[in-house]
């Protein structure tokens, strides 16, 4: 019940919050781009949720510990939150005032990107149950080398960033997505540091690293 009350005030809190971010800006409830947003984050999010409460309760506890140990990772995340209110709010601003214009058509695309971005993130919390949302190495914590960790050694990083990528696309912003530009810069970052820790703390993960050559992108880094 606690699981499920956390969980559930950290839902409701980010619907609020998230809606403030993008209405008050706008100035108006009447952007149907701001609502679309909206439905794509938080439907499958609460669908994920209850999933994940069902069938694999510690990894949603794991999922909610957003408490960063690391040093580098406390500025990381600090940023990205700064990344965050920056865009949405941009994203409500470009709406209220019209500063740019985004066809529909790619409104569409980012959409389902979006969608594929929430897929892969399905995907991974279904491969690797050792999953959180720190940097950390668990105990009898083991390299998960199948799936999407065939192809790239982060892939909820991948999905992260075309998932935050296709957000200000989805709101019909460019002067949103020039703030959101900034998300990828501080993933590599993240990353970097992960590297850090994994290779110091998680045996395996220096063969992992030799054998799966790419971080994020496949063919590209």
């Amino acid at each position: 019940m606690k699981l499920a009350m956390n969980a559930l005030i950290k839902y409701l809190c980010g619907l609020v919050l998230m809606g403030a971010l993008l209405f008050v800006p706008a100035g108006t409830l009447a952007w149907g781009r701001g609502w679309l947003l909206m439905s794509l984050l938080f439907v499958p999010m609460l669908a994920l949720g209850l999933v994940l409460f069902l069938k694999a309760p510690e990894l949603l506890r794991k999922r909610l510990n957003s408490r960063e140990g690391e040093t580098a990772q406390k500025k990381v995340v600090g940023l990205a939150a700064m990344v965050f209110l920056l865009g949405f709010i941009a994203a409500g601003l470009d709406f209220r005032f019209g500063w740019t214009h985004v066809p529909g058509w790619i409104v569409a695309i980012a959409s389902v990107l979006f969608l594929a971005s929430y897929g892969m993130y399905a995907e991974v919390m279904r491969e690797n149950a050792y999953l959180s949302r720190t940097v950390e190495v668990q105990a009898e914590q083991k390299v998960i080398d199948t799936g999407l960790y065939g192809i790239v050694r982060h892939p909820m990083y991948a999905a992260s960033v075309l998932m935050f990528m296709s957000m200000p696309l989805v709101l019909g912003s460019w002067v949103s997505l020039l703030v959101f530009l900034v998300y990828p810069i501080l993933i590599v970052m993240r990353i970097r540091n992960e590297e850090q820790v994994l290779l110091a703390g998680l045996e395996g993960y220096a063969a992992y690293r030799e054998k799966v050559k790419y971080s994020l992108i496949p063919f590209i880094w």
